[in-house]
């Protein structure tokens, strides 16, 4: 368990959620350079939040609303607490959210707060 600021999480190493996904930790590792996946920022991508993964897999829409931050000017760190800091209008966090399938909410959101 790692406690980052208010954030409180289990972390996987790229060995284990290559084990998760049945891939390579190199393919992990490669989904980290890609910004399809995020680790916890200065952990040298040595820590991914096991809530990034479902069902044997990168989480849904995670790839895609990452690249929207980034897009946004968001830094890893902004995206990150973002991420996982609670809004009790969605409820929850943005995580949580793509979690439960309401991807399209938490997306609106990061295209709004990039304007």
């Amino acid at each position: 368990m790692l406690a980052i600021g208010s954030h409180s999480m289990d972390t996987l190493t790229p060995a284990e959620v290559a084990r998760l996904l049945g891939t390579s930790p190199n393919r992990v590792r490669q989904l980290l350079r890609d910004r399809k996946l995020m680790a916890v920022p200065g952990s040298g991508n040595g820590k991914i939040p096991a809530e990034f993964l479902q069902d044997g897999a990168v989480l849904k829409h995670l790839p895609g609303l990452l690249t929207v931050l980034q897009d946004g000017g968001f830094t890893d760190e902004e995206a990150f607490d973002w991420l996982f800091r609670e809004d009790e209008s969605l409820p929850g966090t943005p995580v949580q959210a793509l979690r439960d399938n309401r991807h399209t909410e938490v997306t609106r959101r990061a295209q709004a707060l990039a304007l």
